[in-house]
């Protein structure tokens, strides 16, 4: 891992264990291992740092979901099995710190609009990823739905997070209502 890269993840660190507020150019200098000079020298300014951390978290997601999304292009799943596993996946999920620090920048990134290209390519990873899902599924018109899909689970991620409950999540239920409801809108309105 080079410096600059190691000044990201302290950077997602600090973000992740005290906010956005928490993040002062000495902490992330001694998570990081290196001089105040050599974090100033590269990242200029606080928004910088926090666009190229955004970034670094999205190149890293892209990665993960590429991988995810390989796995369900040929995979033949029902609605409800597709609902399912992302249900135990959400019930696996930890929230630590790295898992915070995206939830915090996507706040900031509401606040500072310098910010919003770095979390809109994240959110394109995971629309990418609930396209392929969809089509998978035989679901006409997936990319009407696969915003809202994202925004469910993102939701639910929140819902968790703020609750600290860990069973019980809804997901399963709510996701093959809203890809029902999707696919055959004249049967969830009559």
């Amino acid at each position: 891992m080079n410096t600059r890269e190691s000044i990201l993840r302290a950077a997602l660190r600090v973000i992740g264990e005290q906010g956005v507020p928490g993040l002062t150019n000495r902490r992330i200098a001694t998570d990081a291992g290196v001089s105040l000079g050599t974090l100033t020298y590269h990242f200029p300014s606080q928004t910088e740092l926090l666009r190229q951390a955004m970034l670094l978290f999205a190149e890293n997601e892209t990665v993960k979901l590429r991988g995810l999304v390989s796995a369900n292009k040929a995979s033949d799943i029902t609605v409800e099995e597709a609902a399912a596993a992302v249900e135990r996946v959400l019930e696996r999920m930890t929230f630590g710190t790295d898992e915070i620090a995206p939830l915090e920048l996507y706040l900031q990134a509401g606040r500072d609009p310098d910010l919003r290209d770095a979390t809109q390519r994240c959110f394109a990873a995971y629309d990418e990823l609930a396209l392929t899902v969809l089509r998978a599924l035989n679901v006409a018109e997936p990319q009407h739905i696969a915003p809202a899909v994202v925004a469910l689970i993102a939701g639910l991620q929140l819902r968790r997070l703020a609750t600290g409950t860990k069973t019980g999540s809804p997901a399963a239920g709510a996701l093959t209502m809203l890809i029902r409801g999707a696919d055959h809108p004249k049967d969830v309105t009559s």
